[in-house]
């Protein structure tokens, strides 16, 4: 390799022509492209499984389908077991002739779990862990001018050598399985920039950002980029780089003097560039800007890519907790699985941001990826909505032999160089979570952060308070082990909660019954909506209790353990603890959390107003005062709560009794500074009469390519239109237009809803959905998918 200075006048004058003319004639495909259609798939469940090979299996017999994919799908409560076997997929690649003087390449975002690749019946690469990406290069191998056999050979089955390890039957989540997550495809100049996961050297391959020395006035980015040369003769190249704002105005820019790569080699360049007054990334306000990143040559535009990224500065320190550009921000976390009912992890990506987009409208501005990385359109919603993120290594409660330990070694890697340039991602959490485990190991985890992340942005967390930057413990239960106890010496930046059952560290896990705490169903934090209100009141208490009780100080917040209910393969149902159920439905919790925001002003009445209601009622507001009627009588004009379990809350519930139960209306009216801001009513419902149908598009339109789905609510409504909050009657669903439905159908409701997944075809236009009840009026909608 050699790296020489700009050559003079005339070779730039030769450069400008030949990049107008280059620009021009280059292929106007971005790079990379998603590859996500015209698979075909086949599950194999048979007891010969191992001794199965695709080309015994007749073409017939393939299912065509797109990506992201299940391979199995699920029933809502996945007792017992989830699927776990083998399933291949394969696609037929036509290779352009004129692809032979150019790279190949495959990325996968995510293949559970136990992966081999094959080109033409050849086996071409393996790779084993469902989390993070991994790069085939088909360069080489390749018929060109032909068609193409990629097969995907994937064996979701217990592996103790593959984090988490731990078996289905003792494991607090399931890892469902195919191909759910994004394929990408890479065709560019054998002189090209690589991708991420291409290169195993330190750092990785592809586009790293970092930011420094920042101000309102200034901040000086970092670009390292890493260049591989393919080719069979030296290439010389200038490597360009421009960051465009959000309005697409260059900002800043680089470019590097003339470099040579020999056949064979690569080289990590780095560059940087000062921005003048920055528009700086926060969760209020998520500036992003783009990365413009070329390859220059005397023929043009050799390879470009795009990275989206933003500025700010992230400190943590014990006196002032979380400071984001210098400025404290009170941690509001909580922590979500990428899990639907029925298609386990196969988001979409537009179902991802869905998830996002309503965590923060829940008021929190921070999540946790509960025991795995997320996938990356999580993320990039994220930085697009102002969500920040803990990305944790997969693993919980389980430490497994050498194998299984480099794997985690790997992962850390990996999750660092696919997430290092994504702004909301604020700690990386570098240990097996609620796992004890060794000094060296958490030590070289946390290390590995470090060496991964060069240029900033590399805070390392774990639950145990040691060799790691932040600590972010559990409350610890009375039962917990003693082995679990003492690691509690240091001031942590916030503190989980876990209502009444919190962490257990003896490989247990508890069904909504009760399990071996002996919880009762009528205090425990784990509630299903159709529990009812005063269950669901509980829930709500409890973790009021444990946001309002953080004994650490306001700027070191408060996490909510769980967004959405989810399955798992350690207890026979539902884990039932979070603000929203499994069909993103919101729990009275959920109220509760979105009135400590200032955004949006709130009224919420957590009551049903039915015989066995209660005469208690609580109002959820983030207003000063609530004024509540019974039937258009004057119950009582209150402040907020100010008992031991709402002092540190900045908006307390508000508290009423009731005289007696009487059918009817109950209604709140918020005020604020005198003013209404917010008002909500709750009717006592009769018999139900007819169906209300919605769906749920959370500020993303349902996209026509296979995989998109949304969540269709069919409400039993009473003859004046009110919920009838206790009605469990089943209901049929049916669509017209290119659409298909996912789950039980017909399908009782839960506390009062109907709750189906619509899922979109490949052909955009509108699509009718019908509910239907016996005895009820029909209700039906429209929508179009694009």
């Amino acid at each position: 390799m050699k790296r020489r200075q700009p050559i003079g006048l005339l070779a730039v004058l030769v450069l400008t022509l030949a990049l107008v003319s280059g620009c021009e004639g280059r292929d106007e495909e971005s790079i990379p492209v998603l590859f996500n259609d015209s698979w075909y798939f086949i599950r194999q469940d048979s007891a010969s499984i191992d001794h199965i090979l695709p080309g015994n299996i007749p073409n017939h017999k393939w299912e065509e389908v797109s990506l992201p994919h299940t391979a199995f799908i699920e029933p809502l409560t996945v007792t017992g077991r989830q699927w776990t076997a083998i399933c291949w997929y394969k696609k037929i690649y036509r290779a352009d002739r004129r692809q032979r003087h150019k790279h190949t390449g495959l990325l996968f975002d995510g293949a559970m779990h136990d992966a081999i690749v094959y080109l033409n019946g050849a086996e071409i690469t393996r790779h084993s862990g469902g989390y993070l990406p991994f790069y085939v290069d088909l360069s080489r191998d390749l018929q060109y001018g032909k068609e193409n056999e990629i097969l995907v050979r994937l064996d979701n089955r217990e592996n103790s050598h593959i984090p988490p390890g731990k078996p289905l039957d003792q494991l607090d989540f399931l890892w469902y399985s195919g191909l759910y997550r994004n394929v990408s495809l890479y065709v560019t100049d054998k002189l090209h920039i690589t991708a991420t996961p291409e290169s195993h050297a330190l750092l990785g391959g592809g586009i790293i950002t970092g930011s420094r020395d920042i101000s309102r006035e200034a901040a000086t980015i970092t670009v390292s980029v890493q260049v591989r040369n393919d080719d069979n003769i030296p290439r010389s190249f200038w490597l360009k780089n421009t960051l465009l704002d959000a309005a697409g105005l260059e900002t800043a820019s680089s470019r590097s003097g003339l470099t040579e790569l020999e056949p064979g080699q690569s080289i990590r360049l780095m560059t940087k560039m000062i921005v003048m007054h920055p528009a700086l990334w926060s969760p209020d306000k998520p500036f992003l800007y783009t990365l413009v990143t070329e390859l220059l040559s005397e023929k043009g535009v050799t390879d470009r890519r795009e990275t989206r990224t933003g500025i700010r500065t992230v400190r943590i320190t014990p006196e002032q907790g979380l400071m984001i550009n210098g400025e404290p921000v009170t941690p509001t976390g909580t922590n979500r699985h990428q899990e639907y009912p029925y298609i386990g992890y196969a988001l979409s990506d537009n179902a991802s941001y869905r998830d996002v987009f309503k965590i923060k409208e829940a008021g929190f501005n921070l999540v946790r990826s509960s025991y795995y990385p997320p996938s990356p359109a999580f993320l990039d919603a994220c930085d697009e909505i102002g969500l920040m993120v803990i990305d944790p290594i997969p693993g919980w409660q389980f430490l497994g032999d050498t194998l299984f330990r480099q794997a985690s070694l790997w992962n850390t890697r990996m999750m660092c160089r696919r997430d290092r340039n994504h702004p909301s991602v604020i700690m990386w959490e570098s240990s097996l979570n609620e796992t004890v485990m060794p000094p060296y190991l958490l030590k070289t985890l946390h290390e590995t952060v470090k060496e991964e992340l060069p240029y900033g942005n590399n805070y390392t967390c774990s639950w145990m308070d040691a060799a790691s930057d932040v600590f972010i413990p559990a409350r610890q239960h009375a039962s917990a082990p003693d082995y679990w106890k003492g690691y509690t010496k240091n001031k942590p930046l916030f503190i989980a909660e876990y209502g009444d059952w919190e962490y257990y560290a003896d490989d247990t896990c508890f069904s909504q019954a009760g399990g071996g705490d002996s919880v009762s169903a009528l205090t425990s934090s784990r509630q299903p909506r159709g529990a009812g209100d005063r269950a669901m009141m509980q829930q709500a208490r409890n973790f009021q209790e444990s946001h309002n009780d953080n004994l650490y100080g306001p700027c070191f917040g408060d996490a909510n353990w769980l967004m959405f209910d989810y399955n798992r393969g350690c207890a026979p149902d539902i884990e039932t603890s979070g603000i929203m159920d499994i069909f993103r439905i919101p729990k009275f919790a959920y109220w509760f959390y979105r009135s400590q925001a200032e955004e949006g002003p709130l009224c919420f009445i957590a009551h049903h107003n039915l015989p066995t209601s209660g005469t208690t009622v609580t109002v959820y507001s983030n207003a000063d005062t609530v004024r509540l009627f019974q039937n258009d009588t004057l119950i009582a004009v209150q402040a907020p709560d100010s008992d031991r379990n709402s002092v540190n809350l900045r908006h307390p519930p508000f508290t009423f009794t009731l005289p007696r139960y009487i059918p009817g209306t109950i209604r709140a009216m918020a005020f604020r500074n005198g003013a209404e801001i917010a008002s909500h009513s709750v009717t006592t419902p009769g018999s139900p009469a007819a169906l209300r149908l919605i769906a749920d598009f959370s500020n993303k339109h349902l996209q026509a390519d296979g995989t998109d789905a949304v969540f269709v609510y069919a409400s039993l409504v009473d003859s004046a239109g009110n919920p009838v909050y206790d009605g469990s009657l089943p209901v049929q669903f049916s669509v017209r237009g290119d659409a298909s439905l996912l789950g039980d159908n017909p399908v009782t409701a839960e506390a009062g809803i109907a709750s189906i997944l619509l899922r979109a075809g490949t052909h955009p236009g509108r699509v009718m959905i019908r509910a239907s009840a016996e005895g009820l009026a029909e209700a039906e909608i429209m929508t179009e998918t694009k």
